[in-house]
């Protein structure tokens, strides 16, 4: 496989996010009707703007997904296993555990004022914050993570088979799962909600790829659809993106402005918690079970990182685009990039600790 680089979007994606929050604090404050009319253009209060980037988020995340891997996972299914186990039976209820210490004890007097849930419930802003690592923690990588397993020089086929499967286990787990931990977390929303903000930004986008890919190879053949197309939809998800944030944080600024240390004391659970899942999967579980490097980097990596679009995506449906649920989702946007780039590194220095064969199955 040729060796890839990190897109200047991809590398420089948390000095982006920054300069969106500075963008979108500075649209605020001189034009705070923008953001608001866009949002205000909606059906069944699903905003029209922010559905459009949406989905333009998540469709080049899609396409590039070959599902055909997902048959050859039956060969070696003790890392699939373990990092399925990972994702769904530890991930979810840890990053609970770790930002109700952090932000609803440790750091909860820094976090004051509350905020109208579109229920018109009113709750504390700590608890919306909460509720956005929540929606992070249940959302396991199914994008940056090729990119992640790659510089690890670790297995490619594992990777894409994770991330297939857990597209598709996103569309039976995430509402539920998220339903019963934003309830755990006093942050009330029906189970029925969370499947239709799933359906809406993952089912449909997951769709459209699925069908767009197989008519473009058909057509213009895997060569042209890996160098030319993808090439050119990276950029498009990465922009999306960034109009979102830029839009978030009009509605974000006066917040932000009021409590400058907001950002850093949602980022320590959020950084705490990626440490604790990568530890896991790679010193224990990956030891454990005696799996090759190439096997271990990626179930680690793949645990370690979040699924961010979706989680952005859904707190947004969920709790409106000025939320402090939706904010706590793009912080992690900011800290993961250079997070994951450490751990990669970190990977790639302990290889050594690993069989560089896989092991043989028992």
């Amino acid at each position: 496989m040729p060796e890839k680089n990190l897109s200047i979007f991809e590398r420089y994606l948390t000095v982006w996010v920054v300069l969106c929050i500075v963008g979108g604090i500075l649209l605020g404050k001189i034009a705070p009707d923008v953001a608001t009319t866009l949002n205000d253009f909606s059906i069944y209060q699903v905003s029209i703007p922010i559905a459009v980037c949406l989905f333009f988020m998540m469709f080049p995340i899609m396409v590039k997904i070959d599902f055909a891997h997902v048959l050859k996972s039956a060969k070696t299914p003790k890392p699939v296993i373990i990092t399925l186990f990972i994702n769904w039976a530890i991930k979810p209820f840890s990053m609970l555990a770790i930002s109700y210490f952090f932000l609803g004890y440790l750091f909860r007097d820094f976090l004051p004022g509350t905020e109208i849930l579109p229920s018109g419930e009113e709750v504390e802003l700590w608890r919306s914050y909460i509720a956005g690592t929540i929606l992070l923690g249940i959302a396991p990588c199914t994008a940056m993570v090729l990119m992640w397993g790659h510089l690890s020089k670790g297995n490619d086929g594992l990777t894409l088979v994770m991330v297939a499967i857990n597209s598709l286990l996103m569309l039976l787990l995430y509402g539920p799962l998220g339903s019963l931990l934003l309830n755990v977390n006093s942050m009330p929303v029906p189970w029925q909600t969370m499947v239709l903000s799933v359906s809406i930004y993952v089912a449909l986008p997951l769709v459209a790829g699925y069908f767009s890919r197989k008519l473009i190879i058909k057509r213009k053949g895997m060569v042209w659809f890996t160098e030319k197309f993808l090439r050119w939809l990276t950029p498009v998800s990465i922009s999306a993106l960034l109009i979102t944030l830029v839009l978030l944080f009009s509605f974000k600024g006066e917040v932000i402005i009021a409590n400058p240390l907001t950002i850093l004391w949602i980022a320590i659970p959020l950084l705490i918690q990626t440490v604790f899942i990568f530890a896991l999967g790679y010193f224990v579980f990956s030891k454990w079970f005696k799996l090759s490097y190439q096997d271990a980097a990626p179930v680690s990596l793949i645990g370690a990182s979040n699924h961010f679009e979706v989680a952005i995506a859904t707190a947004i449906i969920l709790f409106g685009l000025s939320s402090g649920a939706a904010l706590a989702t793009v912080v992690g946007v900011l800290i993961e990039v250079p997070l994951m780039l450490m751990l990669v590194a970190l990977c790639k220095r302990t290889s050594y600790m690993f069989a560089s064969e896989p092991a043989k199955q028992t």
